[in-house]
């Protein structure tokens, strides 16, 4: 294969082959890197979709295992279904190109990401959009702009950009840009915690590259990262970004094949309908913006349209919903940026009344029903053990891994008034779930459990997501599992003229639909574990995110002064909720708690309906449970044994008698406990000078019985009575 160029970047090399292979696409990039190799392609239908407000984009990344190596597990060996790895850096990439087609593109459009070749050293989602961006770039659409990606790493202080998977290791940060040479246009962030953390593994993170994460074992100790911090962190990270697009721009100019101009959809408006709306039903419009939520505005619209149609017969439809929206959107933006109001009355800054209600489900181990204004969560939580966790294997790893904590995030359509069925999981579901495991796991302290958190989105009315951030914090409190810290998360609008702007604390539909911008930020007081945002101006300034960042921390901290009200509030599920007890017991006890044969764990397994994991060489154990009754039982049993002064061993000889305990009555005879804690065995014919038919005739459990040392059979006693 011959490259026609080859650049080179912080910390690596990218080399790009066009015109070689996939010849008919209407752009194709092959792009090398280390021993990753990419192939994208840009595929336009001449057929036009018919919707001015719609672009019919699709972009799909593929991983194929032969790239690693592998043959595909299971029983059918070949790809099929894609991995969340796959589907979410689709969306990424899909997030990134969307803003370059202009308005009223109409042409179906597929974009395709192969991974060929993959190794253990290369970012994946870094070189998927990058691939991408060049095939589009070199095609023949009329789309002359690079996008490309930088991730950020932050390791024992130092600032990487482009780091390698290694260098990820011990990241305390993942931070991933893309934009333009001018324009920064998508963020997503997470920190992973501590600087000191101890790292068992690497382990996938669906939303990141699959060797990204970290499994944290012991503590997470939160360390969320400081706003002031990740503007200084955004400006390093921008630089290089605008750097590499001036760079693949000119690179790449040469390979650029003739352009085709788009036929670009006119979008008509109808100027006597905006006209008349304006003049005649802007009081129907702003009543209509009040109904807050989606249903209840789109019914006053249409009720508004089918007036005016009464009074104007002769007038299309379809024309006056433009029209109307157009007024509607006037208005929504006027009305914020002159008057510093919004639709519903509130300030710019002001987040919609709370209301939070804890275990509502009293099956579930825990649960919280959370609701802000007309957006409400109910995020059920879900606890197992270690092998209820989620296997997966990333297209470079070695084997088999787990993931033990998930978030779920489901969206019905009856949750904004539409009759939809509920089918499959959706890209935005799983992208919304991952941006919430994202906020909460940094925060979580597990020991072996496996935990599913399941929201399930029953009214929404913008940032549904951030209320699955705040109802799962609050799930994890009421199943008692310990944290580091709260996280809550809030999301940020914003709207602009080109000259003046202004930034909207808690967003509903309304403005999410209508402004420039969506911007979810999680985290704690001090600072924020997760965030993802998107621009619809064309990109930001970086002034302005630091003022979106702050109001976000302002906003954020009143959401957890309610949850910390609410969670001193809590009262626990004790009879279904699962319990685990960690302590510590003298090593030199531990023969005694397990029993001759493991006798003495088994008894206390059945009897308090526990499992029990002890470390032979440090003393730790372990004790889960279905409750905490039967937890809190098997520990003072355990404390019990440890605390009774052990009986030095008696040298039993034949002849001797003793007063022994029957521990347990068989068929042929019962097991005695003689005082040191050994048990030896009477059988039925010599256990009473006269024939006896069933022990249970003569003797009980719990028997006090004296009785006789009759002979040694290996380790165990033959004993009569006496």
């Amino acid at each position: 294969m011959k490259y026609d160029v080859s650049l080179e970047l912080d910390n690596r090399e990218e080399s790009y082959s066009f015109g070689d292979v996939a010849k008919q696409a209407n752009g194709a990039a092959w792009l090398k890197s280390g021993k990753s190799v990419i192939l994208a392609t840009v595929v336009i239908d001449e057929t036009e979709v018919v919707k001015d407000d719609f672009l019919p984009l699709t972009v799909q990344y593929i991983e194929k295992t032969y790239a690693a190596g592998k043959i595909p597990g299971g029983f059918f060996k070949r790809e099929t279904k894609p991995s969340d790895f796959e589907t979410l850096t689709s969306r990424i990439v899909d997030r990134s190109l969307r803003p370059l087609f202009p308005k009223g593109f109409g042409h179906p459009t597929q974009i395709t990401i192969m991974v060929l070749s993959a190794d253990d050293e290369s970012d994946l989602q870094v070189l998927a959009l990058n691939a991408a961006s060049a095939a589009l770039y070199t095609s023949d659409i009329d789309i002359n702009t690079s996008v490309s990606a930088v991730r950020a790493a932050k390791v024992d202080g130092v600032l990487i950009l482009n780091p390698t998977l290694s260098q990820l290791q011990n990241s305390i940060l993942d931070l991933y840009l893309s934009g333009t040479k001018n324009d920064l246009l998508m963020i997503e962030m997470r920190s992973f915690g501590s600087e000191n953390i101890e790292v068992q593994d690497m382990m996938l993170d669906p939303m990141l590259d699959p060797t990204m994460g970290v499994n944290v074992v012991s503590s997470h100790v939160s360390n969320a990262v400081s706003e002031d911090e990740l503007i200084e962190i955004f400006e390093k990270t921008e630089a290089l970004l605008f750097a590499n697009n001036a760079k693949y721009e000119l690179a790449f100019e040469s390979s650029k094949k003739p352009t085709v101009a788009s036929d670009l959809k006119a979008h008509l408006v109808n100027d006597e309908m905006v006209s008349y709306v304006r003049d005649n039903h802007l009081e129907d419009i702003k009543n209509a913006m009040n109904q807050m939520a989606k249903s209840e505005r789109s019914t006053a619209l249409r009720s508004l349209r089918k007036k005016i149609i009464g009074l104007q017969a002769d007038w299309i439809e379809i024309e006056l919903k433009d029209a109307i929206e157009i007024v509607k959107k006037e208005q929504v933006r006027s009305q914020i940026l002159n008057e510093k109001v919004r639709a519903d009355g509130r300030a710019l800054n002001e987040v919609r009344p709370i209301t939070i209600d804890t275990n509502v489900l009293p099956s579930a181990h825990s649960s919280c029903l959370f609701t802000r204004g007309q957006t409400q969560a109910l995020v059920v939580l879900t606890m197992g053990g270690p092998k209820d966790a989620q296997m997966f294997e990333a297209l470079t790893d070695t084997q088999t891994q787990n993931e033990n904590f998930m978030v779920h995030y489901n969206f019905p359509g009856f949750s904004v008034g539409e009759a939809t069925p509920v089918m499959g999981t959706k890209r935005r579901e799983l992208g919304h779930g991952n941006l919430a495991k994202r906020a909460l796991e940094p925060i979580t302290k597990l020991d072996g459990q496996t935990v599913r958190l399941v929201s399930e989105i029953l009214e929404s009315n913008g940032s549904s997501s951030m209320a699955t951030v705040c109802g799962g914090y609050m799930a994890l409190k009421a199943a008692d599992i310990e944290t580091s810290d709260i996280v809550a998360g809030i999301a940020m609008g914003m709207v602009s003229d080109g000259e003046n702007y202004a930034i909207l604390s808690d967003i509903m539909g309304l403005e999410d639909h209508d402004g420039d911008m969506d911007f979810k930020v999680t985290g704690s007081k001090d600072g924020i574990t997760a965030m993802q945002m998107d621009i619809k101006l064309g990109g930001i300034s970086l002034n302005v995110l630091k003022e979106a960042l702050y109001q976000a921390k302002e906003g954020r901290s009143h959401i957890i002064d309610i949850m910390l009200e609410a969670e001193r509030k809590i009262e626990f599920n004790d009879g279904v909720l699962p319990s685990t007890d960690f302590f510590h017991i003298d090593p030199s006890f531990i023969g005694d708690i397990i029993g001759q044969a493991g006798k003495t764990i088994r008894e206390m397994i059945e009897r308090f309906e526990v499992a029990i994991d002890i470390d032979k060489k440090d003393g730790k154990v372990k004790i889960t449970g279905k409750n905490k009754t039967g937890v809190a039982g098997a520990r003072n049993h355990i404390e019990g044994i440890v605390n009774t002064p052990k009986l030095s061993k008696i040298k039993y000889e034949v002849g001797d008698k003793y007063e022994g305990i029957v521990k347990k009555i068989v068929d042929f005879g019962a097991f005695i406990e003689l005082p040191d804690g050994t048990d030896g065995l009477i059988h039925i014919s010599k256990i009473s000078d006269k024939r006896v038919e069933k022990v249970s005739d003569v003797v009980s459990e719990g028997d006090k019985i004296t009785v006789e040392i009759l002979e040694f059979k290996g380790n165990k006693i033959s004993l009569g009575r006496a």
